[in-house]
């Protein structure tokens, strides 16, 4: 079973969110998305500010097997991107709640938080898939 950070918001598209101010928020994919997808090769990331809204395709994941879309896991504005990703896709397999967050968002809408799920909601949804 897939460890999940306690402090950090899941979506059921398997990116998490780390608040880190009261309107900025870190995102990646979780330990589990990476670990289906298998060894990363490439990540297309998003540009910086664009408006994005919540679920929206955002970043293209690209595995020796498989590509995966990751999405927009709330609404804001772009701020920030992963750049160390471009070189080295392998951070999201090697520390997928760390080093390989993808991208940062200013939100728009703070009340989404709220429709994210726990890591024993996010646990009990991967456990059913």
């Amino acid at each position: 079973m897939s460890d999940c950070p306690q402090e950090l918001h899941y979506t059921n598209t398997h990116e998490w969110v780390k608040l880190e101010s009261d309107d900025t928020v870190t995102v990646g994919v979780t330990d589990h998305a990476q670990s289906q997808l298998g060894d990363l090769v490439f990540v297309e990331l998003p540009n910086t500010d664009i408006e994005v809204g919540k679920g929206e395709d955002l970043v293209v994941l690209e595995s020796v097997k498989t590509a995966a879309d990751v999405y927009a896991a709330v609404s804001g504005e772009v701020i920030e991107v992963n750049a160390q990703l471009n070189e080295k896709p392998d951070l999201i397999n090697e520390d997928p709640y760390g080093n390989g967050w993808i991208y940062k968002i200013k939100l728009s809408d703070a009340s989404e938080l709220d429709e994210l799920m726990s890591a024993e909601e996010y646990l009990a949804h991967i456990s059913e898939e």
